[in-house]
């Protein structure tokens, strides 16, 4: 092998492992496989605190307070990725201090979950895109 093709492919391996320590694709997880085929028929939500972004949630959809699949709503800002494969990229493009996640439980167990890096402090609209894929997946 050549020192040319040597470097190349170190160079690219080093490049995908600085790639996969923090992105702004938003992840999401069927823990239960079975949501795929047979859609959820109702959620609650608690919200943990009085904020903005949970009480524009309780206006995207009618929870019922009796149903057993909870909604969670988490999110934060300011937050630092620590991967240390990331630092070439943190000091030379925007990178992303923020995220917002909606996890769907029955009881202790999860069963989805939808997880967004962001750039910015999380705010309505990437609320309602969250729910919005979450409805399409499993409601």
């Amino acid at each position: 092998m050549h020192l040319k093709s040597i470097v190349q492919n170190a160079f690219n391996l080093f490049f995908l492992l600085a790639l996969t320590g923090c992105d702004n694709k938003a992840e999401i997880n069927f823990y239960d496989k079975n949501l795929k085929q047979h859609h959820l028929k109702c959620l609650q939500f608690n919200p943990k605190n009085n904020g903005k972004l949970e009480q524009s949630l309780i206006n995207l959809y009618p929870f019922d307070p009796k149903c057993k699949n909870i909604l969670e709503l988490s999110y934060k800002s300011d937050i630092v990725c620590k991967s240390p494969y990331n630092t070439s990229i943190k000091n030379t493009s925007a990178y992303p201090n923020a995220y917002i996640e909606l996890e769907v439980r029955d009881g202790f167990k999860l069963l989805y979950s939808y997880y967004k890096d962001l750039y910015n402090k999380p705010d309505i609209d990437d609320l309602k895109d969250g729910f919005d894929k979450l409805k399409d997946d499993i409601l």
